[in-house]
């Protein structure tokens, strides 16, 4: 049995699984009021009636249609404000409004797409997100590319969301910031990341990792997302304003361990990588996968995982899913890397602690900054902390 770094929370029941009540009033309220996950660019006034309904009609399970449906008239009416003040002619208004109508439509369709409502949800949040990133200065693009190393049931096109500052040439080539998303923060829900990398003269490349949202890579093919990262940095060293010399990956939450893999796999390929909230070894193992419904995330994980890796039960992913996955099964974190982070929360109740100073033990030296008292990502201090790495390895300050 590991002797885990959370002592008693490791088996300390959060209370507000089930119950949508415990888990507005205790847990996302605050956040929620203070703009931040998960709910970027969202408003309290747009939640919180919300969030009175689903409380009075006793709605907990975020599966259920109901969940979805109580979300869509807010996000809907958001929208077409957010139309209205675009044909008048008040873009800011209509770039706010059509980021607080994402952000509802995100949580409508949290924590994983699994459902046909939640599906429509996503689809919807990502018309009303890209009509809004449109009119950004620069604007944010929506692009399909040919996957070049599909095999195994991989999809055929891999769909990216760009952004590439205003003075980038073949003369002036950008560095790129290659984000990877997690399980349930997808292309549509990193308004603040790509602003903060645009003023750093940094371009975006943003991919959702295997197994959610539109992602082509076969979900059941561990192999698969090697397959996609080569396909997609292929494609960077393309493109004649991107600097396919100066590519750093950041990996958030799940997109961690695949920004992990990504710097051992391809390490000639990066000049960085950071695994951001990162899961490595023991977070798909069966001991702590027993324990982590009643940590502090939102919900249970069991069906956000089994969607994710394709499993046929919870008992075949609890014997499968760490001998298939395991970078230390694997033997990936004996090979060299690329210079690479590795960011957390020491109190991380989704995502152990100890998944990240494991690759301290194995490869080429590691950095890792692990932010005392803080849960799953270790918001607040994680932001700036990582701003300064990125800057350090690209050799470039906001302006």
């Amino acid at each position: 049995m590991v002797n885990w770094i959370l002592g008693d929370l490791f088996f300390k029941d959060f209370g507000h699984q089930g119950s949508v009540k415990k888990l507005w009033e205790e847990r996302w309220k605050f956040p929620c009021t203070l703009g931040v996950y998960p709910f970027h660019d969202g408003q309290i006034d747009d939640f919180a009636p919300i969030f009175e309904h689903l409380i009075a009609k006793n709605i907990n399970d975020p599966y259920d249609d109901a969940w979805c449906s109580a979300f869509t008239p807010t996000a809907e009416r958001l929208a077409t404000a957010a139309e209205a003040a675009e044909t008048t002619g008040d873009i800011p208004k209509a770039i706010e409004l059509a980021k607080r109508s994402s952000t509802v439509y995100r949580i409508a369709r949290f924590p994983y797409i699994g459902t046909p409502i939640k599906q429509r949800a996503y689809d919807a949040q990502k018309a009303i997100y890209m009509r809004g990133a449109a009119l950004w200065d620069p604007p944010l693009k929506d692009l399909s590319i040919a996957h070049t190393h599909a095999e195994n049931g991989d999809g055929t096109e891999i769909p990216l969301y760009t952004r590439v500052p205003k003075d980038a040439s073949a003369q002036n080539k950008a560095p790129v910031v290659l984000l990877i998303t997690g399980l349930d923060g997808h292309r549509p829900d990193n308004f603040e990341r790509v602003d903060q990398q645009l003023q750093r003269g940094w371009a975006s490349v943003i991919v959702d990792i295997p197994g959610v949202a539109d992602c082509p890579a076969n979900r059941q093919d561990p192999a698969s997302g090697d397959r996609l990262f080569a396909a997609v940095l292929d494609w960077i060293a393309t493109q004649p304003e991107l600097d396919a010399s100066k590519v750093l990956a950041w990996g958030l939450s799940a997109g961690g361990y695949y920004a992990i893999r990504l710097a051992h796999v391809q390490a000639d390929k990066l000049v960085g990588a950071i695994g951001h909230g990162a899961g490595t070894h023991h977070y798909i193992g069966r001991e702590w996968l027993k324990e982590v419904d009643h940590h502090e995330y939102p919900f249970d994980l069991q069906r956000a995982y089994l969607g994710k890796y394709g499993y046929g039960s919870w008992e075949e992913l609890l014997e499968k899913c760490q001998k298939e996955y395991s970078l230390v099964e694997l033997g990936i974190v004996q090979k060299k890397s690329c210079r690479l982070l590795l960011v957390n929360g020491v109190m991380d109740g989704c995502m152990p602690i100890e998944d990240s100073m494991l690759l301290m033990e194995y490869g080429t030296p590691k950095e890792g900054r692990f932010i005392q008292q803080r849960a799953h990502m270790g918001y607040p201090e994680a932001m700036p902390i990582t701003f300064e790495w990125m800057e350090q390895v690209l050799g470039t300050k906001k302006q």
